[in-house]
């Protein structure tokens, strides 16, 4: 499950570009590298960082893909591509607000991977660091597996506009990826939403609730990383920067639909979250009323019974008294108490009905 919130007690104090390393991180790294233009591609996956300096003056596009955060490696590739200390920091330290920054030579971007572990049924986040230059695009994740296998493909086959547009497209390229990977899971924790209304309609089980927490958390992640990206991606139309084309300012503008698409799912579904609660609390004490009201018809019908049993079982004696219990010695006394519980039942009974009770 994806933690709402971060801790930051270890960065008080320390002074600003301090590399404060994650306990989470994965060390091990493995990049590979994209090198391309409209008629020549080479992909190759590198051992050491210093093997993607030469890209970096390329007429080309690179594209060098970073999976583990090695601080040592970061480092290298900040002093070689001149990012500053503070960008370090971020793309270490996890759990990173998403936002975009523009340095002038480079802008840098964090975000959140978000993606859905059907084995365990939960939302699986990681996050992405990307650094645009005017050839280059870096991108740091977490650990193996993403949603950028399809931008792959699309290089190696060289379909659509990827090979002959530059580093800005292909960071629109992976924000875009990003971004529709949220409609996938919104699409799995639609699919549940309908089978808990039909479950709180037909069936109020007790698992509800706690499957209606687990969605409307998942709701409350989902917005808090969708809000800023929203302003990360209207801020990437607005810049002014020489590194993004004004081509691909249209492309944008269509990835910043989707962020509102998104965000008025996820605002749908929290409606519907609340609107589910309210129903399944309703259901719960009608089913409750139900219960309590055959318990109370119940009651009621036997506690005149109990009654009438009571007086017959006190067993006063004929012999001293004719008024001392004179039925116990009359010769149909026994279909006499029988007559007087059924018709006491009946009578009850009918009453019930009358005023439909049940």
């Amino acid at each position: 499950m994806p933690q709402l919130f971060k801790k930051a007690s270890k960065t008080i104090g320390v002074p600003p570009g301090t590399v404060i390393e994650d306990a989470k991180i994965v060390r091990e790294t493995a990049i590979t590298v994209f090198d391309y233009d409209a008629k020549n591609f080479q992909e190759k996956k590198v051992k050491s960082v210093e093997e993607c300096f030469p890209f970096k003056d390329s007429s080309t596009v690179t594209w060098v893909n970073i999976v583990g955060i090695d601080p040592q490696t970061i480092q290298k590739i900040d002093e070689h591509f001149g990012v500053h200390p503070l960008v370090s920091e971020d793309i270490v330290s996890l759990g990173q607000r998403p936002k975009m920054e523009d340095y002038g030579d480079y802008i840098f971007i964090v975000l959140k991977m978000i993606y859905f572990n059907e084995k365990v049924n939960e939302i699986i986040d990681e996050q992405i660091s990307l650094v645009l230059g005017s050839n280059f695009v870096i991108s740091i994740q977490e650990k193996e597996g993403d949603v950028f296998d399809p931008i792959r493909q699309r290089i190696r086959e060289s379909k659509g506009r990827v090979r002959m547009a530059g580093a800005d497209y292909l960071a629109y390229t992976l924000l875009d990826s990003v971004i529709d990977n949220y409609y996938i899971i919104l699409e799995k924790r639609g699919e549940e939403l309908e089978d808990l209304e039909d479950d709180i309609v037909l069936n109020p089980h007790n698992k509800i609730a706690q499957e209606i927490h687990q969605i409307k958390r998942d709701m409350i992640y989902l917005k808090k990383q969708i809000w800023p990206l929203r302003e990360v991606i209207s801020g990437l139309q607005r810049n002014e920067s020489k590194l993004i084309k004004k081509q691909t300012g249209i492309y944008l503008r269509d990835v910043y639909d989707h962020t509102i698409q998104v965000m008025d799912t996820i605002e749908s579904f929290r409606d519907m979250l609340s609107g589910m609660h309210d129903i399944y609390l309703s259901s719960v004490s009608n089913r409750m009323n139900e219960i309590m009201k055959v318990l109370t018809i119940f009651a009621a019908i036997f506690i005149p019974l109990t009654f009438i049993a009571g007086i017959y079982g006190m067993n006063f004696k004929t012999d001293v008294s004719s008024f001392n219990m004179p039925e116990l010695s009359w010769k149909y006394g026994y279909v006499f108490f029988w007559a007087v519980i059924l018709v006491t039942t009946g009578t009850m009974l009918a009453f019930f009905k009358r005023k439909k009770w049940f």
